[in-house]
């Protein structure tokens, strides 16, 4: 994966607020990169150790965590999800209730920055 590409999925998840998840495939189109959801797993894997990017707000288009199930990973990113509030009902999360929507300003003009 280009570098290019990476640095803009780790800017996208940047901007995901506290409280709220986005799914792989709109982290993609967030950064521009269409429809390459499996990209965005695999920027995220690449994350440095200690990173802040919030790579725990990402879950699948089913508002589920994509780790797998009792993986110390996933428990991490539920507990993490859990902290900001994010709820779970039968192990997903409603994507109506908590997905992130960007502001009308970044939707016309792009990403604070770019």
């Amino acid at each position: 994966m280009a570098n290019d590409a990476r640095d803009r999925i780790w800017r996208t998840v940047s901007r995901i607020p506290a409280g709220a998840v986005a799914t792989y495939g709109q982290v993609a189109r967030e950064a521009r990169l269409g429809r390459r959801a499996r990209m965005v797993g695999r920027a995220l894997r690449a994350l440095p150790n200690g990173s802040d990017i919030p790579w725990h707000r990402v879950v699948n288009a089913r508002g589920e965590i994509s780790l797998p199930a009792g993986s110390e990973s996933a428990s991490e990113q539920r507990s993490r999800l859990e902290d900001e509030g994010v709820e779970f009902i039968g192990g997903k999360i409603d994507l109506d209730r908590f997905r992130w929507r960007p502001s009308v300003d970044e939707l016309l003009w792009g990403p604070p920055g770019e």
